[in-house]
Formats: C-alpha cells, sequence, structure tokens
C-alpha cells in the first residue's frame, strides 16, 4: 500500500491521538505515527504542538525512522529553538554512529537547523565528521561548513573550519575534492577578498585528477573553479585545456558549458599560430552544435551562449551554418536567436546560402519573425559588402509580394542600404515611391522620408512627396516630423526656388505649432542658419554621413569579456553582468578575460586585428547604471547668468517708501495722492516693439540665384529683423539662448523655457485718465523682468514716465528707469521691459506675492497692485546634490510639510521635469514605484530659501501629488500655485 493514506485523514482530535501513538512500545507504530505527523506538517498543519514526542522518537537505529525525525527537526526547529536543544544530544552521538549513513545524516541535518542557540553545540561533531574515515560523510561535512557559514561566520574561522575545507581539497576521494571546492567558492563569493581559494599548480593538478573521477555535478564546480584560475603561461595553459577537452564530449549540457568556458579562455593564452589552437577551435564546434538537439528550452540557453562565443572567436563555428537554419516547428524565441547567429556566422563563402534561407523564412506566417528575417537581409547587405546587390534584389522582390509588413520593414533596412552604400543602389527608389501610401508605421514612414529628402534632386516630384506628409504634421510621431523637418530643409537646400512656401510652413509648423522641444529647438537653428549663412547652412545639413557599419549590434567589448567569463550561467542567457540583476554582494566580482598570448584577436576579425597592436591600454568599462545616475546628477546644467548692473546712486528708488499716502488709492479711495519726486532725466534707451509672430514672407525675385555662396537664401531668411523668427511672447531686451549662439545680436533673446503667465490688465485707463497697463512677469538668462504694455488711450500725448515700487516680500525693485520713448501719442501702444532686481527693503505682504506700483507721467501719478509668481524667483543655481538632497528633507521637521493635489495634469513624468526644469524647478532624482513615478526635485529662491518638493505622478492617473518640504513654510503655497501654473500652461 502505498503513503497515499497518511494524508486523507481529516479528524478531530487529532493532535492528541498522535501524541498518544508516538510514546507507544511498539516501533512499527511509533513509525506510523512519525510518517502521519509528517503528512500534516506537509499539507500546512501545524504540528509544533508534537514537538518532544517527536524528538523522543530519535533515539532508534530504523535510518527511515531517523530521516522522518530529522526531516520534522528542520522544519520546526526556528519556532521552537528552546526544544531543539533537546536534540543536541541525540546529534553528538549520532555522529558517532558506527553506520556512516547516520553520521552523514546527522551532520547534514545540523548544517539545516538555522539557530544560533545550538550551532556552538554542534562545532565538536562537525570536526570529527570533516575528518571521517568515510568519504560520503567527509563531502556532507564539508557542505556543512558553508551553511554554518552563512549562519555564522565567525565561528566558522575561529573553529579552524576553512583550513580544514582547504586541506579536503588534497583528499584522495574525487566526491570530496569536488564538495569542498563547492564549499569554499560559495564562502568566498560572499568574501570576494578573502583568497580562500588560493590556487596554484599543485592545487590545480589535484583538481584536475579528481575531475575525472567525481558526478556530473562535481565537475562543474571544479570547472568552474578552474576558470577563475590563471595560468602562469602558455605551456601551462595548454596542459590544463588538454585534461579539460574530454568534459566537451560529456551527457550533460552544463559540463559542456563549464568545459567550454575555461576553454575560451585559456585559449587567450595560446599563441595563434600553435598548431594545438587550431585543433582546439574544430574540437570546440561539435559539443556546441550537439546542445541544438536537447528540448527547446536548453536549446535556447546554449543559443545565447553560442551568441557571446560567435562574437568572440567566430571562427569556431563558421563551417557550421546549416545548423542554425530554423525548424518550422521551433519555437519563436529559438528561432529569433538561430536568426541573429546566422547573420554573425554570413560571410561571403556562405551568403548565398543564408540569402536562400532568409528569404524563404519572410514568407512565414509569424509577422515578428518575417519582420526579424528582413531586417536580417539588410544587416547581411551591410556586412558582406559582395552580396550587397543579390540582398538588395531580394528585398525588391519581397516589396512586390504588397505584403504591408513585409514592405515597411523593406523600406526601413533599404535606407541602412544606402548608408553603407551611398550612390548604388538609387535606381530602387522608383519602387520604393510606389509603396508610399501603404506606409502607417513611424518608423517606415521616417525612413521614406529620409530617402526622399537625402535624394531630392533625383526625385522630379520630390516636394509633392512631402507635402503630402506635411498634411497630417501634428499627427505623425515625433521620429517622423524632425525627418519630415530634416528633409523639407535638404529639399530646399536642393532647389530652393520652388520650395519656399514648403519650407516656411514647415519652420512655422515645428516652431510655433509644436509642443516638443526637440522639433522647436531644430526648427529654430534651422531657421537662424538658412537667415544667416546659408552656406554654413547647405554644410551643416548637406554634410557627408559617416558609413554605418554592421558592428553596431555587437555587445561591448568590456562586457562580453565578462560575460564570456560566466559562460553557463544566468549572465550569459540575460547578456548582463551578475552585478545588474544579483542583489547585495554576492556576484558581483567583475571577471576578465587574460592578456593574449597571440597576435591578434581572430582570423576573421580584421577590425580587431589592426586594433591590437595600436594600444596595449585596456578598454574602459561601461560605469553601472547607478554610476550613470550619480554622474547625471553632479552635472551642471544651469546656464550662464547675466548680471544686471546696480542702479545709480540718484535711482534708489527702492530705499524710500514713496508711497506714503497713496496706499488708500490701492484700496479704492479717490482722494488725490501726494506727488512722487522721482528722477527722469537718466537717458532711455530704445524700446521694444511688437513683433508679429508669423514668419516672414519671401518674394520670387528675393530667392533668384544659386545656393553657392550667393546672398539669395539668406537675404530672404534675412529680410525682417531677428526677432521676426521668433514668436512675440519670447521677445526680451536681454540677449542669450541661439541669438547668441549664431551670433545675431539684435537685443531679442530666445525662449529659455521658463514659464511666463499671459498679459493681464493691471492698470485699466478708467482710473489712470487713460493710461493702460496690462503686463506680466518673466525670468530670462537669469535676469527677472517686468513686461509690459502700455497704451495711450487719452486725448493727449503722454511722457516723462517714472516707477517706484512699494517695500514686498522679496525686495523686488527696478534695476533701471522706466524707458518710454517719447512722444507716447494717442491710440499708440508700447512694449516696455522693465529689468528687476532683488535688493530692496523687505516687508511681508499678504498675499506673499502681491507687489504695489505707483507709475508717474506728465499728468499724474497712479497706483496698482499685483501679483508676481514666485517661480520668477527661482535661480539657476537652484539643483542641490544629491546626499545634500536627502539629508535637507530628513532635516527639516515634519509639521513644515504641505501635501497639494494638481488635477487634470495630461504630462508624463519626463515632460513633467522638463517643463519644471525650465523655470529652474531641478529634478535632482527619479524612482518608479508600483507604476507611480516619485519626481525629487529642489529650488532656490533669491533670499537664500532652499524649497524641497516630492512629485508624484501615476500613469493613466490625471491628479499628481505635490509634497513640498521648507524652512519657511508660508512660501509653499505659493510655490505650489507656480506648480500648477506651469504644468497646466
Amino acid at each position: 500500500m502505498t503513503d497515499s493514506k497518511y494524508f486523507t485523514t481529516t479528524k478531530k482530535g487529532e493532535i492528541f491521538e498522535l501524541k498518544a501513538e508516538l510514546n507507544s512500545d511498539k516501533k512499527e507504530k511509533k513509525k506510523e505515527a512519525v510518517k502521519k505527523v509528517i503528512a500534516s506538517m506537509t499539507v500546512g498543519k501545524d504540528v509544533s504542538a508534537l514537538f518532544p514526542d517527536v524528538v523522543n522518537c530519535m533515539q532508534t537505529d530504523n535510518l527511515e525512522l531517523k530521516k522522518l525525525v530529522y526531516l520534522y527537526l528542520m522544519n520546526y526547529a526556528k519556532s521552537q529553538p528552546d526544544m531543539a536543544i533537546m536534540a543536541v544530544n541525540t546529534f553528538v552521538k549520532d555522529c558517532e554512529d558506527p553506520n556512516p549513513l547516520i553520521r552523514a545524516l546527522a551532520v547534514r541535518t545540523m548544517g539545516c537547523i538555522r539557530v544560533d542557540k545550538i550551532t556552538e553545540y554542534l562545532c565538536e561533531p562537525l570536526r570529527k565528521c570533516l575528518k571521517d574515515e568515510d568519504p560520503y560523510v567527509r563531502k556532507t561535512a564539508a557542505v556543512c561548513v558553508a551553511k554554518l557559514h552563512d549562519i555564522n561566520a565567525q565561528l566558522v574561522e575561529d573553529q579552524g573550519f576553512l583550513d580544514t575545507l582547504k586541506d579536503l581539497i588534497s583528499d584522495s576521494n574525487p566526491m570530496v575534492v569536488a564538495n569542498a571546492v563547492a564549499a569554499l567558492s560559495e564562502i568566498a563569493e560572499s568574501h570576494p577578498n578573502s583568497n580562500l581559494l588560493d590556487l596554484n599548480p599543485q592545487t590545480i593538478n589535484k583538481l584536475l585528477t579528481a575531475l575525472n573521477e567525481c558526478t556530473e555535478w562535481g565537475q562543474i564546480f571544479i570547472l568552474d573553479c578552474l576558470a577563475n584560475y590563471t595560468p602562469r603561461d602558455d605551456r601551462e595553459s595548454q596542459s590544463i585545456c588538454e585534461r579539460v577537452t574530454p568534459r566537451l564530449s560529456h551527457a550533460n549540457s552544463a559540463v559542456v558549458l563549464s568545459a567550454v568556458k575555461v576553454l575560451m579562455k585559456f585559449m587567450e593564452m595560446l599563441p595563434k599560430d600553435l598548431d594545438y589552437y587550431g585543433t582546439l577551435l574544430k574540437k570546440l564546434a561539435p559539443p556546441l552544435v550537439t546542445l541544438l538537439s536537447a528540448e527547446p528550452e536548453l536549446q535556447y540557453v546554449a543559443l545565447r551562449n553560442i551568441n557571446l562565443i560567435v562574437q568572440r572567436r567566430p571562427e569556431i563555428l563558421k563551417h557550421e551554418m546549416k545548423v542554425f537554419f530554423v525548424k518550422y516547428n521551433d519555437p519563436i524565441y529559438v528561432k529569433l536567436e538561430k536568426l541573429d547567429i546566422m547573420i554573425r556566422l554570413a560571410s561571403q563563402a556562405n551568403i548565398a546560402q543564408v540569402l536562400a534561407e532568409l528569404k524563404e523564412y519572410a514568407t512565414e506566417v509569424d509577422v515578428d519573425f518575417v519582420r526579424k528575417a528582413v531586417r536580417a537581409i539588410g544587416r547581411c547587405a551591410i556586412k558582406v559588402e559582395q552580396s550587397a546587390e543579390r540582398c538588395v534584389s531580394t528585398l525588391l522582390d519581397l516589396i512586390q509580394t504588397k505584403v504591408n509588413y513585409v514592405v515597411q520593414e523593406a523600406i526601413v533596412v533599404i535606407k541602412d542600404i544606402f548608408r553603407k552604400y551611398p550612390n548604388k543602389y538609387e535606381s530602387v527608389i522608383a519602387t520604393l515611391c510606389e509603396n508610399l501610401d501603404s506606409l502607417d508605421e513611424p518608423e517606415a514612414r521616417a525612413a521614406m522620408i529620409w530617402i526622399v529628402g537625402e535624394y531630392a534632386e533625383r526625385i522630379d516630384n520630390a516636394d509633392e512627396l512631402l507635402e503630402s506628409f506635411l498634411e497630417g504634421f501634428h499627427d505623425e510621431s515625433t521620429q517622423v516630423q524632425l525627418q519630415l523637418l530634416t528633409a523639407i530643409v535638404k529639399l530646399f537646400l536642393k532647389k530652393p526656388t520652388e520650395t519656399q512656401e514648403l519650407v516656411q510652413q514647415v519652420l512655422s509648423l515645428a516652431t510655433q505649432d509644436s509642443d516638443n522641444p526637440d522639433l522647436r529647438d531644430r526648427g529654430y537653428i534651422y531657421w537662424r542658419l538658412l537667415s544667416t549663412d546659408p552656406v554654413a547652412a547647405k554644410e551643416v545639413v548637406l554634410a557627408e554621413k559617416p558609413l554605418i557599419s554592421e558592428e553596431t549590434d555587437l555587445i561591448e567589448p568590456t562586457l562580453l569579456e565578462e560575460l564570456i567569463c560566466h559562460i553557463g550561467t544566468l549572465a550569459s542567457v540575460y547578456h548582463k553582468p551578475p552585478s545588474a540583476f544579483v542583489e547585495g554582494s554576492r556576484g558581483v566580482q567583475h571577471k576578465r578575460l587574460p592578456g593574449s598570448g597571440g597576435s591578434g584577436e581572430s582570423v576573421d576579425s580584421p577590425d580587431t586585428t589592426s586594433a591590437a597592436g595600436v594600444s596595449e591600454a585596456p578598454p574602459a568599462v561601461i560605469p553601472s547604471q547607478g554610476d550613470l545616475l550619480g554622474d547625471l546628477l553632479n552635472l551642471d546644467l544651469t546656464p550662464p547668468t547675466t548680471t544686471i548692473p546696480a542702479p545709480s546712486s540718484g535711482m534708489q528708488m527702492g530705499a524710500v517708501d514713496l508711497l506714503g499716502g497713496g496706499l488708500d488709492s490701492l484700496m479704492g479711495d479717490e482722494s488725490e495722492p501726494p506727488p512722487i519726486p522721482l528722477r527722469t532725466d537718466t537717458p532711455l534707451s530704445p524700446h521694444l516693439s511688437h513683433q508679429s509672430p508669423s514668419p516672414p514672407d519671401y518674394s520670387p525675385t528675393e530667392l533668384g540665384g544659386d545656393l553657392g555662396g550667393s546672398p539669395a537664401i539668406g537675404a530672404a531668411f534675412g529680410a525682417p529683423p531677428a526677432a521676426a523668427a521668433v514668436p512675440a511672447s519670447f521677445s526680451a531686451p536681454v540677449g542669450g539662448g541661439l541669438d547668441d549662439l549664431f551670433d545675431l545680436g539684435g537685443g531679442v533673446g530666445m525662449p529659455l523655457g521658463a514659464y511666463s503667465p499671459p498679459k493681464t490688465i493691471w492698470l485699466p485707463a478708467t482710473k489712470a485718465k487713460g493710461l493702460e497697463i496690462s503686463g506680466t512677469f518673466a525670468r530670462r538668462a537669469g535676469v527677472i523682468q517686468m513686461e509690459m504694455t502700455l497704451t495711450n488711450k487719452a486725448m493727449s500725448v503722454m511722457a516723462d514716465f517714472a516707477i517706484q515700487f512699494n517695500r514686498n516680500s522679496f525686495g523686488l525693485a527696478p534695476a533701471g528707469p522706466l524707458q518710454v520713448l517719447a512722444p507716447f501719442t494717442p491710440n499708440q501702444s508700447i512694449e516696455v521691459a522693465l529689468p528687476l532686481s532683488t535688493v530692496g527693503p523687505v516687508m511681508k505682504m499678504d498675499p506673499l506675492s502681491n507687489l504695489q506700483v505707483a507709475v508717474k507721467n506728465n499728468i499724474d501719478v497712479f497706483y496698482f497692485s499685483c501679483q508676481y509668481p514666485i517661480s520668477m524667483l527661482f535661480l539657476e543655481d537652484g539643483k542641490m546634490e544629491r546626499q545634500v538632497f536627502l539629508a535637507t528633507w530628513k532635516d527639516i521637521p515634519n509639521d513644515n510639510e504641505s501635501q497639494f493635489q494638481i488635477k487634470d495634469c495630461h504630462l508624463s513624468s519626463d515632460t513633467a521635469s522638463n517643463k519644471l526644469q525650465g523655470s529652474n524647478i531641478f529634478t535632482i532624482a527619479k524612482r518608479t514605484v508600483d507604476g507611480q513615478d516619485m519626481l525629487y526635485q529642489s529650488m532656490k529662491l533669491t533670499n537664500g530659501i532652499w524649497v524641497l518638493a516630492e512629485l508624484r505622478v501615476q500613469t493613466g492617473n490625471l491628479m499628481y501629488m505635490v509634497s513640498l518640504k521648507c524652512r519657511a513654510p508660508e512660501v509653499s503655497q505659493c510655490v505650489f500655485q507656480s506648480y500648477e501654473a506651469i504644468l497646466k500652461n
């Protein structure tokens, strides 16, 4: 009868009955009872109450019963540590039992009971077992040392177990040697600098001797240990390779991969002209091919490892192309991996065979596989120049099938072929243009646009083709929009007289109607280039492009070296170093291949061979993701600030409260305020006239002449003032941004991305005898500005303007006089930008951002109040170091933290971060928790107050959460209002 009967009982009062049976005098009844207890434990019942009764059953000669009791002990010792001590005496006694199986069972169980209280009692029995006469006991004790080290490392070191373990490497029994190596390797991983496995030629010899006789998993431990050894010279390297090579014919695939790892590493030490080197290359191919006849999961692991091996040494499998041909019943993951290796092995000798296969694959039903197959044909063309023509004709045949996704992939790869072989296969463009209407994927549309722009002079209707894309410009993806902008500018530079309207249209769409900063910036750069220096524009936009290489998809050499050292492990399947996916201290050691003893890398890779002789310096290791984030956080990305000269002594307008008796009018009192004695004798600076946001018009006559140095295009683009190239909302009297980049001067600054609220009416004409003032505040190139539109709605000329602020929360004061160009005639509007400083007198206002202003002219003195967004006061050096941010956040009391909600916000976290950075709200770090992005941000006010923020963005949720911390919590409300205004505009 089977043991299943023990799992069927569900009686009440079972524990009581089991207790009675466990204390029975009959051995058979005891055994049955223990089996029932183990069955209950297995299905999740709590039978810990029976602990003392089960422990009493340890005193038996029956091996089966003893195993069951030990199983119970391992499970419950942690929850009953005081009771577990009862079993110590039995362990000690069992470790001296004449039966080696019982001795080994006792020491194995001791290692599995992870209770600190009893570990010290187990040291003596373990020491005896490590020197036991029976090898089965010794090998079990060796593993127990590693387990005990995990519980209490100091105890293991103090008791001298590590030295005993090292001695076991010289044991006569191969399984003891294998387990000793496994235990030492495990301990060494958690202590990378301990040098426990002190490998020397004598030790290596002992390991190689044991290798032939131990079990398959023992062989894996020994081979992994050998892979960490660096031979003294090529003779020792060859000797080890010769003794490891027989493992390649082992039935276990893990043993084969471990042997390949050792051989791949030691081959680096062998000279390439050595006969044995060629022999070894030939011996490595058959076992790798054999691995591909296993089940699909094992095939996948083998293929991922082969992918690495082929990148390092393609000559090993160069004659084995056929084994990587896809079978009809292969799972998709195996198919895609085989496809990748086929490309890596493609050469002039086998390209015809490969192309025939790939063409066949392109007619399969699996869409993903077909796409990869079409891409593979393009990669073949780029890799093997002699096959390019055949590849292009194969792609044209596929385009003729009119299968949508095949056509789109073919166009993408033909673009790459044009990049690799310029002016060679352009005859196919006509065929590509026939399929223009069927393209609906962004990558294919962008590739087609690139082809039309690049070869515009050979396509008669290039302008019509590009114009057809332009009709739905705002519905296209960013990739297509950027490509379309560049293609139309290329077309304009090649055919200026025919395409002026088209280029105006795309520049206008890119710079004025687009929210994408990349597209806008590229549009502005092209616009400026075309307007100032057409020759330079031609050199930049139509520059000769570097040829693309097939090597772009290869793993970076330093990483490849490390992955070769990890063949047969998860790292070789993920193609990532262990440090990228193993937490904690284990597995973080970076392994490298030893220095090559030969003259070059491999026969089939000329690039690496030629490079080898140039420099012996090791390649730089790519920093880990954490390091990159640290470097990014330390970058200083703030724009240079512009210093405003302090006002002259006669203009210290903020120093005295000149609004004295006039505050009543701010409250609505109509009484006449006293005049303000303001100086108006300072020289006037030219005012900034209002500019139209539309781009300049070009007449056909202006665009006459050819491009080669004639001013035709420059005249057209340069005809209007510089400000016309940007919308009026960006106009400012402070130079900076792209204007300075192109040395355009002109007094108009390009946008720095800072948010500026729309203008509102501050002083209506009805309250100021015909003077109407509307305005806003802006921060441009580090300077706060009060930007106003003054309108004269009176019947008389206005002159002699002056301005003054009352004391306010942040000491805002005019940094110069209010300069209005005289005469200011009736029905005239003038734009004025007044630079402000923050060195005026301070007084806390309510609300905090309130500003009371007096404006004087030749008619009267007028008073009004307005509110400025606090974001105008955020400094460009407001980005905290990450460590400082963490310390400051902890240091500010929790009572100073305010939380707010921003509703109906449609931005992604990255877009929000970019918008906020434009207003000097800097993102220090970002992390994602449960689908929620957390942005940690800092900003610094002009008075030195720091504000720290945490912005939480949930994908698909239109509500943001903002937490603000500041030592002056009264500013939090204003900061939140700025957040809301910036993100919603």
